[in-house]
C-alpha cells in the first residue's frame, strides 16, 4: 500500500480513551461521517478525545515550547495508533464568551467591515476605522468606556442589618466570617464585631461603607489603607468587569444597578461616531438591524471605491442568514446566545476560509435548531465536504444521518456497556441493521390519549423583546410543548413565565465543574455517605472528605499529583502515595457492609441506590437513574460526561428537590439524547404530569411535539417577523395548520 493510499483515512488503533475498548477504525477523508449512538456510548471520546485531540497536540508540536505555552492545550488520546491526520477545527457546543465587549457583529469580523465601510463613504467624514470601534479609544463614549452603560453597587443589596458582622452582615462573597475580606473589617478594632448592624449609628455604617471622613471619626480609626465595603467591592469587580469570570458575572448582576448611559444612550459610541451616515442611516442603526434585512441595505452601496469591503461584508452576512441567524443583530451580545447559536456562528467564520484537506469537527450543529433550518444546516456541512475536507459530526438527527457519506454507530450501551464499534455503513443499511441507533429510526411511538387541564396560567398582553402584546392560557396539569423556529419568542414566552408564576426551570446553561465533580458532590448526597460511615464507624465524618482530614497529603485528595513543566505541558501521574485511592490507609480501614470510602467512587448510580438504601443517599440517586444515568460511577469526573448525560443529570437532581403540584420548565430536554434515550425522558415527563404537576417544553423533536397534551407555535419567523400566536392546539391539530412551519414539519 502506498503513502497516499494509506493516508485516504484517518487510521485508528486500539483506541482506549475513557471508555474505548481498543476501537480498530478507518475514517475515510474527505467525506462526511456521522457518529451515532446511546448518550454515553463513547462517541465523544472517540471523535473528540481521541481524533481531535491528537490531531490539535501533533499540530502543536509543529511550535516552539514558548508558543505552544499559549495554545489551547490537547490532552493525549490512550490509543496504539493514528495516522492520516490534518489540521483540525473543533465547533463544539461551548458558548461563546460573555466578555462585556463582545457582539455577533465583532465575533464574525462582521462590525470590522462594517466600520471600514463608514470610514470611507460615510458623511460627514470621521476618520478611520477604529473610529468608529466601541472598543477603541478613538471610538468609544468617554462617559461609559464603550460598555452603552454605566454600573452602579446596589448598596441597599451589600448589608444585612438585622444581623453582626460575625453573623453576615456583609453579604457579599468573601466578606463572611473567617473569609480573607472578613478579617479587614471585624479584626482592626474599629467596629462591634457581635452587634447587629441596625443598633450602629449612622456614621459607623458609613465608615464600614464607604470609609473617608466618616472612618476618620471612629474612636479607634482603621490603618491608613483602610477601603471600605463599597470601595473594595468596586475595586474587584466593577473596574474589570471587561473580563470576569462566569461566577464573578453572577456577583456583579446581583449587587449592581445598570442604566444606559447618559451620554450615548447605550449605543456605546462617542458623538461622532454617531452622528456619521451611510444610506441615510448610522453605524448604530445598521448594527442594530436584523442581519437578513442588513444584507439587502448594504446592497444598496454601489460606490465602486468599497465594492471589496461590501462584497465581503454581504458575504458575511448572507452566510449568517443561510444558517438560520438572520433575526440577530451584530449588535447582540455574545453573551445572550444559546449554545446552538454559539456553534453555528462559530461555522460561519470558516465558511470563508480557502484551506482544503482540513478536519472539521462538530458536536451535534442541530442543537436549538428548528426541523425547518436543519436542510440549510445540512448544507453547509455538505459544502465545507466539497471544498476538500474530512467532516466529523457527532449527531442524533436522522436528517444529519440521511446526508452522510458514513455512518459509524459506538455501543451498544452506554459506560461500560458501550465503548465499541457496532455499525458502520450508510443510512439505508442502519435503518435495518439491529442496533440502537437503527431500531429507534424504525421505532413508531403511540399517541396516548391527552390529558384533561386542571386550570391555567394566564400571560396577558407580553411585549418583553419580540413578543407582539401576546397573550395566552397555558393549561395545567398536562404537558405542554412550545414550538416554532429559534428566535421566534418561545425563551420570551418561557421568560414571562417564570416571572409570573414560580417555577423550577431546567434550562441549557452548562454544568459548573472542576476536577473534584462528581456525581457525589453534583447530588449533594456527600454529606450523607460521611455521616453514614462515621456513624457505623464512630469516628469524625471528616475523616470521609477528600477535601478534609481524610484526604491523602500528597495528593491532597485529588488522586493524582500534577508537575508544571514550566513552558512543557503538565504531566498528571497516579499519585504514589494512595495509589489513587485519594485517602490515607487510616481512612480506608473503615468499612461500610465491606466498601470503604474510596470503594463509593467505583460504584455505578444504580449499584449504590441499592446497597446504600438510606433515604439521603438512595432517593438522590434513585432520581438520577430515573433519568437514564444509572450507569455513572458516582467518581466519574464530570468533565468526562456528554452534553446529553450533562442535561438528564441537571433534570434528575431538579426532579430530587420539587414536590408535586410543581410547574416545570424545560429548554430543549433532549438536548444531546439518542433517539431512544426520547423515550425514557418521554416517560419521565408524563410520570410527572400524572402526579398532578405542569410541564411546560421548548422543544424541536417531533417525537416530542408528538406526545404533547397541548402546543403553543409561536412565529411565524424569526425576530421582528416573530412574536406571535401561531397556533394553539392539540399535535393533530397542528399538522393540518397550513401558516405553521412547525405543522409542515410534522407533516413531512
Amino acid at each position: 500500500m502506498t503513502t497516499f493510499e494509506q493516508h485516504r483515512s484517518v487510521r485508528i488503533r486500539g483506541a482506549r480513551t475513557n471508555n474505548l475498548c481498543r476501537i480498530d477504525l478507518d475514517v475515510p477523508r474527505n467525506n462526511l461521517v456521522v457518529f451515532v449512538g446511546v448518550s454515553g456510548s463513547g462517541k465523544s471520546s472517540l471523535v473528540f478525545d481521541t481524533i481531535a485531540a491528537e490531531a490539535g497536540y501533533q499540530v502543536n508540536e509543529n511550535y516552539p515550547p514558548f508558543v505552544r505555552n499559549r495554545l489551547p492545550r490537547w490532552t493525549r488520546p490512550e490509543v496504539d495508533h493514528i495516522e492520516g491526520l490534518s489540521p483540525v477545527v473543533v465547533i463544539d457546543q461551548r458558548r461563546l464568551g460573555a466578555n462585556a465587549r463582545s457582539t455577533v457583529g465583532t465575533i464574525t469580523d462582521a462590525y470590522s467591515y462594517l466600520r471600514l465601510l463608514f470610514s470611507r463613504i460615510s458623511t460627514p467624514h470621521v476618520g478611520e476605522s477604529n473610529h468608529f470601534s466601541f472598543n477603541d479609544p478613538a471610538g468609544m463614549c468617554p462617559a461609559c468606556s464603550g460598555l452603552g452603560h454605566t454600573m452602579s453597587t446596589a448598596v441597599e443589596r451589600v448589608l444585612d442589618l438585622d444581623r453582626s458582622l460575625e453573623q453576615g452582615a456583609i453579604v457579599l462573597p468573601g466578606f463572611g466570617n473567617g473569609q480573607y475580606w472578613y478579617r479587614q473589617y471585624a479584626d482592626i478594632g474599629s467596629f462591634d464585631a457581635t452587634t447587629p448592624l441596625r443598633e450602629w449609628t449612622e456614621s459607623e455604617r458609613q465608615a464600614l461603607l464607604y470609609g473617608g471622613t466618616a472612618a476618620a471619626r471612629l474612636g479607634t480609626r482603621p490603618p491608613r489603607d483602610y477601603e471600605g465595603v463599597i470601595e473594595r467591592f468596586e475595586r474587584i469587580y466593577l473596574h474589570t468587569a471587561d473580563n470576569l469570570s462566569e461566577r464573578k458575572q453572577s456577583v456583579l448582576r446581583k449587587f449592581t444597578h445598570a442604566q444606559p448611559c447618559p451620554d450615548c444612550g447605550g449605543d456605546r459610541l462617542n458623538a461622532a461616531a454617531r452622528s456619521a451616515r451611510v444610506l441615510g442611516r448610522t453605524i448604530v442603526e445598521m448594527s442594530g438591524t436584523e442581519i437578513a434585512e442588513l444584507a439587502e441595505v448594504v446592497a444598496g452601496v454601489t460606490d465602486p471605491s468599497v465594492a471589496p469591503v461590501v462584497a465581503a461584508l454581504r458575504e458575511r452576512l448572507v452566510a449568517l442568514t443561510g444558517i438560520g441567524l438572520g433575526y440577530l443583530s451584530l449588535a447582540r451580545p455574545t453573551g445572550t446566545l444559546s449554545g446552538g447559536e454559539a456553534q453555528r456562528i462559530k461555522t460561519v467564520r470558516h465558511l470563508g476560509s480557502s484551506l482544503v484537506e482540513m478536519l472539521y469537527v462538530f458536536d451535534e450543529p442541530t442543537m436549538g435548531l428548528h426541523p425547518h433550518d436543519v436542510r440549510s444546516l445540512t448544507a453547509m456541512l455538505k459544502r465545507l465536504r466539497d471544498k476538500g475536507n474530512t467532516v466529523l459530526v457527532v449527531e442524533h438527527d436522522p436528517d444529519i444521518m440521511r446526508i452522510a457519506d458514513r455512518i459509524v454507530e459506538i455501543g451498544p450501551g452506554a459506560g461500560t456497556a458501550g465503548g465499541e464499534v457496532i455499525f458502520e455503513g450508510p443510512f439505508g443499511a442502519l435503518r435495518t441493521a439491529d442496533t440502537p441507533t437503527g431500531r429507534g429510526l424504525r421505532a413508531h411511538r403511540t399517541r396516548r390519549e391527552h390529558r384533561t387541564p386542571t386550570g391555567k396560567l394566564r400571560i396577558d398582553n407580553a411585549t418583553r423583546n419580540n413578543l407582539r402584546g401576546l397573550t395566552v392560557d397555558l393549561p395545567t396539569g398536562v404537558l405542554t410543548v412550545l414550538t416554532g423556529v429559534a428566535g421566534s419568542g418561545k425563551s420570551t414566552l418561557v421568560a414571562e413565565l417564570a416571572d409570573r408564576y414560580p417555577a423550577t426551570i431546567v434550562d441549557q446553561r452548562p454544568l459548573t465543574t472542576n476536577r473534584r465533580s462528581t456525581p457525589i458532590t453534583y447530588t449533594g448526597i456527600a454529606p450523607a455517605i460521611r455521616r453514614l460511615f462515621a456513624t457505623r464507624n464512630g469516628v469524625s465524618p471528616t475523616l470521609f472528605s477528600a477535601n478534609s482530614a481524610g484526604a491523602c497529603p500528597t495528593c491532597k485528595g485529588l488522586g493524582v499529583s500534577y508537575t508544571d513543566l514550566a513552558f512543557m505541558d503538565g504531566q498528571e501521574t497516579v499519585c504514589e502515595s494512595c495509589g489513587g485511592r485519594r485517602f490515607t490507609p487510616e481512612v480506608l480501614r473503615y468499612t461500610v457492609d465491606g466498601l470503604t470510602i474510596a470503594d463509593i467512587d467505583d460504584l455505578t448510580i444504580t449499584d449504590a441506590a441499592a446497597r446504600l438504601p438510606e433515604p439521603g443517599i438512595a432517593e438522590p440517586l434513585r432520581r438520577i437513574a430515573e433519568v437514564g444515568l444509572g450507569y455513572l460511577r458516582l467518581g466519574q469526573s464530570l468533565t468526562t460526561l456528554s452534553g446529553g448525560e450533562c442535561q438528564r443529570l441537571k433534570i434528575g437532581k431538579e426532579l430530587t428537590r420539587t414536590a408535586d403540584n410543581t410547574l416545570y420548565i424545560l429548554d430543549e430536554p433532549t438536548t444531546g439524547l439518542h433517539l431512544s434515550d426520547i423515550d425514557i425522558l418521554l416517560e419521565l415527563l408524563g410520570t410527572l404530569v400524572d402526579k398532578g404537576n405542569t410541564m411546560v417544553v421548548i422543544e424541536h423533536n417531533l417525537d416530542v411535539i408528538r406526545q404533547a397534551d397541548h402546543i403553543i407555535d409561536l412565529g411565524p419567523g424569526p425576530g421582528r417577523h416573530g412574536g406571535q400566536l401561531v397556533f394553539e392546539g392539540t399535535p393533530e391539530e397542528l399538522a393540518t395548520c397550513p401558516d405553521s412551519k412547525t405543522g409542515r414539519a410534522l407533516r413531512r
